[in-house]
């Protein structure tokens, strides 16, 4: 094609836009043939950048949405179907198989596409102009909270999808109070409104009195003829229909002005015109500025220009704390309202530099990254005066650090390899690149830097700041490490202490609550097995995989009974090894009872050929909150372990032992002794089971534990291995060691009329706490006692179908939730026992709330 061919056909799409634009301010700007825009490598600006995620409670419709974002875009030429296993987000067989989201998939794409774009002006909305939309889907079964919440630590806004026809359910509350934790922007999507039962009021007035947020609507669902099939939605922003032809592939858009919906469908022209003047109301109260501009128009809602609007709701949500929730509507099976709620992204959620300073953290000293870049971040304060021949460092040496990263998702491609996801924080992360991993204190190379675009990758040359992006090739890095870039970077030791410990964003991954053995089937396939379960485990770092001592047999832990059955799915299937998953177990864990005397140890053999010699003293107590500011202290698996190391003059021993070699620093023998008593509580005396609300105390004096250059690192990790085994076997004579077991927050929705035997039935026959009774009517009042909203001043338009939603709450077939405390072993294999009290229509959420000790009779039945 010649260069002023190609010029025509761009000039021709222009010109074909503007005739098409049904939708004032973003309308679908869908090429037919866009598909070659992706082929070459956009350079995204970071104020035209959207890092978002989807995030919902199972079965809601974030997969199936995505799928649409992505057509729309241009990046597919076709609509992945969740049911017949065609979707690119849910690309793993176990997925596809179950038909649901088992871990995030990470995409970018376009929105309006990238041929779209018209000059920049202050009334022309941001969804006008093309910005590059990182998108993550997450789970939404409650056993994979652990995936939401390492999405969320990365992203810069959400968008909520609720089911129009169960309303907010327990996993859509938790996972809004994890991005409530966060501070992350978001907007909600209504969707399912096509399906029978569908009630677009009930979930609005749900939405304010179970999110804690003033629903913002606006959109409302259009049904044809008042009480007919769902036929598109009218936009109060915009003070317009949108209709969607029947049975398309949602790119056939018809719009009607107010003016042209008196005669199209007078009912919902007035519709539009109260939800406009419900969101100016709504708005004015959070947004002064609003509130002059209506004043301004004389009180006119219809008058405000709509572009103000935008910028009002953009202002109300950019801080994240939910107290303004902005809502639209649609159907994403039937392909209505997905375009618009993609201008949405554009037009309310922040960009990068929008969001607040990332937090980072140096040992015990916390704050955010620009802080620490501009010198700001005292890191002078850190635990290494006890370093005796090193000079403190220098602030001025954080100035010189290149890129900041987090490695939050990786992934085992089969065509490509390992793929890390990372999102940069700061500079800019080029190809070939040397990174220092601070978790593992290794340094690889970028080799390849790639954008995945649905199913295919685009290499690149650089990830910049606020980008989402690919590193092809790393043999180290799993989920949840800080790589970083530093110029002449030392590969074996990294940059200068103590920069080479910087975490970003640090989350605690929590503890399993079910195990499985897994037997290979030969001693052959003993290392295969071995090798792909620390796959997995780069993977998803809320599995542990655990070898017994004695018998050598292979323990893999996990969150839930489906987390497990999905990890021997993969190991099984996708990786082909050649073992056995056993039974699912409960993990329960042992406690130290009373504190133990002080049991030192000098650990004197060859390691690895090399003689190895040192020694260290240990005690163990149970776990307590006070410790002293002199000390390095770290928390593992719900112990913490203090590490301590007395000053001593380089005089004082007999081997010079008071003086520690350039090779030996402070830091390299506090992450020793931290390996070697986690080693020694992974497996308690009692039962072998894991230790819990423990407090290790371990002492390492320089003048008698220090041998020379024969003390390495190894050997003082098998010094406090042994020291810390040698208290816990103390504690087992003198009977001072006991069991826990996990106990869950268990949240239980059901109909009214199987509310008593449920509980009845966690009260009595599983030993549960029954902690409330909350209706999923309009009366929440706990709700109401947090955040002063009144239901009955939510504006939400009438369902034509109300006397079958069931949103008064005297209809005996309402929603109710049972919140109770039940121990785990009472739940294994719960949901189905549920299903025949309540017919098959009751669902439960389950997460650990903590380990408690058994008592007498709970201890003899275990």
């Amino acid at each position: 094609m010649s260069l002023l061919a190609y010029q025509r056909g761009c000039l021709r799409w222009h010109q074909h836009l503007r005739c098409i634009s049904l939708y004032p301010d973003s309308q679908s700007r869908l090429p037919k043939t866009s598909h070659r825009f992706s082929s070459h490598h956009h350079i995204p600006s970071i104020k035209k950048t959207r890092n978002i995620g989807i995030i919902a409670h199972i079965d809601a419709g974030k997969t199936t949405t995505t799928e649409r974002m992505l057509y729309y875009s241009g990046l597919t030429r076709r609509i992945g179907d969740v049911d017949d296993g065609s979707t690119v987000t849910d690309f793993l067989p176990a997925e596809r198989a179950r038909g649901i989201t088992v871990q995030s998939a990470a995409v970018t794409l376009h929105w309006p596409p990238l041929a779209c774009d018209t000059p920049d002006h202050p009334n022309i909305p941001r969804s006008q102009h093309p910005h590059t939309i990182n998108l993550i889907d997450t789970p939404g079964h409650a056993d994979f909270t652990f995936e939401v919440l390492r999405s969320l630590r990365i992203l810069d806004g959400a968008v909520c999808i609720l089911d129009g026809v169960a309303g907010v359910e327990a996993q859509t509350e938790k996972v809004w109070a994890q991005a409530n934790k966060y501070s992350i922007p978001r907007i909600l999507f209504v969707n399912k409104l096509d399906r029978d039962g569908a009630a677009f009021e009930r979930t609005i007035k749900e939405v304010g009195s179970r999110l804690k947020g003033w629903p913002a609507v606006c959109q409302i669902p259009w049904w044809e003829g008042g009480k007919g099939r769902f036929t598109g939605v009218g936009d109060a922003v915009n003070l317009c229909a949108l209709k969607w032809k029947e049975g398309g592939d949602g790119k056939d858009i018809q719009k009607f002005t107010i003016a042209q919906l008196v005669e199209e469908d007078s009912s919902l022209r007035e519709e539009i015109i109260k939800a406009r003047a419900a969101l100016v109301e709504a708005l004015c109260e959070f947004d002064e500025r609003l509130l002059e501009t209506w004043l301004e128009y004389s009180d006119d809602s219809l008058a405000i220009p709509p572009q103000d609007i935008r910028n009002s709701l953009r202002r109300c949500i950019i801080d994240g704390s939910g107290k303004l929730i902005p809502i639209f509507a649609g159907a994403s099976f039937r392909n209505i309202g997905v375009q618009p709620l993609l201008d949405a992204v554009d037009d309310l959620l922040p960009d990068p530099t929008e969001r607040p300073d990332p937090e980072v953290s140096l040992g015990s000293i916390k704050g955010g990254l620009s802080e620490l870049l501009q010198g700001k971040l005292s890191i002078q304060a850190l635990p290494n005066k006890q370093v005796m021949k090193r000079a403190a460092p220098k602030t001025s040496i954080v100035s010189q650090i290149e890129a900041c990263a987090l490695a939050f998702k990786v992934v085992h491609d089969p065509r490509r390899g390992i793929l890390v996801y990372v999102r940069v924080y700061s500079g800019s992360i080029n190809r070939n690149a040397a990174l220092w991993n601070t978790n593992l204190h290794v340094t690889e190379r970028a080799q390849r830097l790639l954008q995945m675009q649905a199913s295919d990758a685009i290499e690149i040359p650089h990830i910049t700041a606020g980008q989402i992006g690919v590193i092809a090739g790393l043999k180290f890095a799993r989920t949840g490490d800080t790589l970083m870039s530093y110029p002449g970077v030392n590969l074996k030791t990294g940059p200068p202490s103590p920069l080479n410990t910087l975490q970003l964003r640090p989350i605690d991954v929590p503890p399993p609550v079910f195990f499985a053995a897994i037997e290979p089937h030969s001693l052959s396939e003993e290392k295969n097995v071995a090798d792909i379960l620390q796959m997995l485990l780069r993977e998803d770092p809320s599995l542990h995989v655990n070898v017994d001592d004695e018998s050598g047999q292979m323990l893999l832990s996990g969150m839930g009974e489906l987390h497990l059955e999905i990890a021997r799915d993969r190991l099984v299937n996708d990786f082909k090894a050649k073992a056995t998953m056993g039974n699912i177990e409960i993990s329960y864990r042992e406690c130290i009872l009373s504190p133990t005397s002080v049991h030192r140890f000098v650990f004197d053999r060859e390691v690895a050929g090399k003689k190895g010699i040192a020694g260290c003293e240990a005690s163990i107590s149970p776990l307590e909150k006070a410790h002293s500011d002199e000390d390095f202290i770290v928390t593992r698996a719900g112990n913490s372990i203090t590490i301590r190391i007395p000053q001593t003059m380089p005089d004082e021993s007999p081997r010079g032992g008071g003086s520690l070699p350039p090779d030996l620093p402070i830091s390299t023998i506090q992450a020793a002794l931290v390996n070697g008593a986690v080693a020694a509580l992974a497996r308690g005396p009692r039962r072998a089971f894991p230790l819990h609300g423990s407090h290790v105390a371990l002492t390492f004096d320089p003048s008698k534990d220090f041998f020379g250059s024969d003390t390495s690192p190894a050997a003082l990790s098998s010094a406090a291995r042994i020291a810390v085994q040698g208290a816990l076997k103390e504690a087992l004579k003198s009977g001072n060691v006991g069991l826990m077991e996990p106990v869950m927050n268990v949240v239980i929705s059901c109909d009214e009329a199987t509310l008593g035997p449920i509980v009845h039935d966690l009260s009595s026959a599983r030993g549960g706490h029954v902690l409330s009774l909350d209706n999923d009517g309009n009366d929440d009042r706990s709700a109401l006692e947090r955040l002063a909203i009144d239901p009955k001043r939510i504006y939400a338009p009438a369902d034509p179908f109300a006397s079958t939603t069931g949103a008064d709450t005297s209809v005996p077939g309402q929603q109710r939730q049972v919140s109770a405390r039940v121990p785990l072993k009472e739940m294994v294999g719960y949901l189905k026992h549920l299903r025949s009290l309540t017919g098959g229509r009751g669902t439960f959420i389950m997460s650990v709330d903590k380990f408690e000790r058994l008592t007498g009779p709970r201890e003899k039945a275990v």
